[in-house]
Parts: C-alpha cells; sequence; structure tokens
C-alpha cells in the first residue's frame, strides 16, 4: 500500500506541472493571437526607427521582414530550382539509390545548378535595382519593381502557352492583354505548372533505360528459377555500370542547363 502511495506521488506531481504548462502555453497563445490582430494606432505605424540617418517607419520594417521571411519560397518557385531538384530526385529512384546522394546533396547540386543559370537574371537585377537602390537613388517599392522585372522575363521565356492561357482565364485577364503587362502572380503559377511538367517528363525519360535493365534482370533470373534472389539487388551494379558508362551526370547537368531559355 506504501509502495502505491509513493509511486502515485510523482505521477501526481508530474500531471500538476504538464496541466501548469499547458495554462502557460495557452495563455501566451492568446496574448499572441491578440497582439497580431489588435489594430496599431496611427501613430505608432508611422514612427519607426533611424536607419543610415533615413527614417524607416514601422510599416516598411514589417514589410521588409515579411519579404525576407518569403525568400526562400519565391527562389524556389520562381527560378529554375524546381525542376533541377525533382530530376534529380527521379533519378535516384530510378537507380534504385535510397538515399544516395543524401538530400542535403540533391539540394546543393540544385542551389548552384540554379545559381549558375540564374546568373544573368541575378546581375541584370543588382546592376538595375540593388545598386540603384543601395545608393538611395530610388525607393523601396520601385526597387521591388524593378527586381521583379527580370524576373518575370524569365518565367515568361519558360512558361507553356497552355498553362499562361489557363491562369489568365482563371484571373479573368483579357486574352489580348500583352504577358509584359501580366502580374507576377499569374505568371508564377503558370511558371510552376510549366516546370513541374517538364520535371516529370524529363523524369519518366530518365526511368526508361533503368526500367529495361530491371526487366531482362528478372526475366534472366525466372528462367534460371533463382526466385529468392531479390531482382533489385542484382540489377543496382548494372545500372550503376551504364550510368557511369554513359558519364551520366554530365549529360543531365547539360541537358537541365540548355533545357532553360534564357
Amino acid at each position: 500500500m506504501e509502495e502505491k502511495t509513493k509511486a502515485a506521488g510523482p505521477e501526481k506531481a508530474a500531471g500538476k506541472k504538464r496541466r501548469i504548462a499547458r495554462k502557460i502555453a495557452v495563455t501566451c497563445a492568446v496574448a499572441l493571437v491578440v497582439l497580431l490582430f489588435m489594430p496599431m494606432p496611427a501613430s505608432a505605424a508611422q514612427t519607426g526607427v533611424s536607419v543610415n540617418g533615413k527614417d524607416v517607419s514601422t510599416l516598411d520594417i514589417i514589410e521588409m521582414m515579411t519579404i525576407l521571411a518569403l525568400i526562400p519560397s519565391i527562389l524556389i518557385m520562381t527560378s529554375c530550382f524546381t525542376r533541377i531538384v525533382i530530376v534529380l530526385s527521379f533519378l535516384r529512384n530510378a537507380l534504385g539509390l535510397q538515399s544516395t546522394p543524401p538530400n542535403q546533396v540533391l539540394i546543393g547540386i540544385s542551389l548552384f545548378l540554379s545559381l549558375f543559370i540564374m546568373s544573368p537574371v541575378v546581375s541584370k537585377i543588382n546592376t538595375e535595382a540593388y545598386q540603384p537602390y543601395k545608393a538611395q537613388q530610388i525607393s523601396q517599392q520601385e526597387f521591388l519593381h524593378r527586381a521583379g522585372q527580370p524576373l518575370k522575363e524569365f518565367m515568361l521565356k519558360n512558361t507553356k502557352k497552355d498553362d499562361l492561357n489557363m491562369f489568365m482565364g482563371l484571373a479573368k485577364v483579357k486574352s489580348t492583354t500583352p504577358v509584359q503587362n501580366l502580374s507576377i502572380t499569374v505568371v508564377t503559377p503558370a511558371f510552376m505548372t510549366s516546370e513541374l511538367k517538364r520535371a516529370f517528363i524529363i523524369g519518366f525519360l530518365l526511368y526508361i533505360p533503368f526500367l529495361v535493365i530491371d526487366m531482362i534482370v528478372s526475366s534472366t533470373l525466372m528462367s534460371m528459377g533463382m526466385v529468392m534472389l531479390p531482382p533489385a539487388m542484382v540489377s543496382l551494379p548494372f545500372k550503376l555500370l551504364l550510368f557511369i558508362l554513359m558519364d551520366g551526370w554530365d549529360l543531365l547537368f547539360k541537358t537541365l542547363v540548355t533545357s532553360f531559355n534564357l
């Protein structure tokens, strides 16, 4: 009886701590929601800090912090990163490799290939938008407008006409509207759809030679009566050998780089 009482003591204390922790978490969450949705006074919105002798309002700071938080998504969805990383994932699955190369390596390769392909666009953004903004020759809104133009031109060059027309119809934009005047919110999803289509087509073409090797190995093992031997274990060395003899990495990177219109 004493042992049960001793065991119940720590359990009761742990349960009390959990209830206190839940109350603190709920209180913090309610306070955060109130702060987020509480209307900001006009005087507070206009006040701010001074950066390099220039007054920056609170709304400008919030806007810049939001842009910084969305930069990873913007870079992924408005550059060639999506197509490259999907094709590399298809290649790894077609070879039958579970975690080689690892995800960190695939993402690193995709990032540096994207930087190599997008270097003309980045250079144009630096010359036409960032340098004037750094020299305080243009405002923040003008900087965003100028920086978005080279990016929009790149996306339009690599967007299929059918996808662009589909999103123009969904946005109820007139078909006679010039593509240069389209909003970035219309161009970006059309570009993403085109990138996904092209990536899946390239992945399908990558699968074909390795699928043929799997079929040949499976048929050979069945004819020899070696049913208990996994075909994937036997076909993997042959697929790796084929990929190496074909100089697969060079061919793949060359195809990916030349598949983009700059």
